[in-house]
């Protein structure tokens, strides 16, 4: 009877329970609609092999992609006081603090790395929109005063992919502080003359676009993208009018000249390494000529 019990019994059990198959094994595409393999998904860098639209990309796997050999250093982050106005909406604010935390295994929202691009150091700072929509608050402002340190103190290219909703709304004025901290932040690597470098994937919204975002020395966009203060729904509501076709996207403030280019996500490395290469001929030390007579002619 033992036997039967601990050994037929389960198997004949299992024999009639459907199998449970993990719900992201296969990603569906919001423009076409279309399923991809997750993995064949990583594997073309989640731009959708049948209509070619950029899906929305994790920190981790965007430092992987930029970073050569997918070899990088992780910048470490001063720490921030959570939950500082002690906020709560349908749910405490640390509460979902935490659960962000652990669908992302990331501190926050903002994840910076040091390493090597094309053959050139550069400091990497990521935003991701999974956490929390990319929210701005202390801990992304802190996030992006270290990386600018950093590249200061390494004498590097600073690099930022934004992915945001915007200031984070439970951290009230406390993030809409990080605005001028982060633009203070930019002006330090202007003083140092080092390049920084925005690249604007969907969504790049309010308070992001009106600080840091926008203030690169170029300012590259994935296609498609979703790129402004306030979304087209607000902006028609508010003037009452139609908006023209694609406003907002990165086409659109392209040819506005808002944008410098839109750049595909499988060139974007290469876009960066070359951009990088010629800033750094231009802000790299030239070597002393050597001590010229009276009537020689300066070169």
């Amino acid at each position: 009877m033992n036997w039967l019990t601990n050994t037929v019994l389960p198997k004949i059990r299992a024999l009639g329970q459907r199998k449970e198959v993990k719900d992201n094994l296969w990603r569906k595409c919001p423009a076409c609609a279309q399923m991809t393999f997750h993995r064949d998904l990583e594997a073309v860098q989640f731009v959708c092999p049948h209509c070619g639209h950029h899906m929305r990309m994790g920190a981790k796997e965007r430092l992987a992609s930029l970073f050569d050999d997918a070899t990088w250093q992780k910048v470490s982050v001063p720490e921030v006081t959570l939950d500082p106005l002690r906020f709560r909406d349908t749910k405490r604010y640390a509460d979902r603090l935490k659960e962000a935390k652990a669908k992302s295994e990331a501190q926050d929202a903002m994840t910076v790395g040091l390493g090597r691009l094309g053959g050139h150091q550069a400091v990497l700072a990521v935003q991701d929109f999974a956490f929390m929509g990319g929210s701005m608050g202390m801990a992304v402002g802190e996030a992006f005063i270290a990386a600018a340190l950093k590249a200061v103190a390494e004498r590097c290219a600073m690099i930022v992919v934004t992915a945001s909703g915007g200031a984070r709304m439970q951290e009230g004025i406390l993030s809409l502080m990080q605005m001028p901290r982060s633009t203070v932040a930019v002006q330090r690597l202007r003083e140092a003359g080092l390049p920084y470098i925005v690249v604007l994937t969907d969504p790049t919204t309010g308070g992001v676009t009106a600080s840091y975002a926008m203030l690169g020395d170029f300012a590259i966009a994935e296609p498609g993208a979703l790129i402004g203060f306030a979304g087209p729904r607000v902006i028609e509501q508010t003037i009452r009018e139609t908006l023209p076709e694609g406003f907002q996207r990165s086409e659109y403030l392209l040819e506005h000249g808002m944008l410098d280019m839109v750049v595909h996500r499988h060139q974007l490395k290469e876009t960066l390494a070359r951009i990088i290469g010629l800033l750094a001929d231009r802000t790299r030390p030239q070597p002393v000529a050597a001590a010229a007579g009276e009537n020689d002619l300066p070169v």
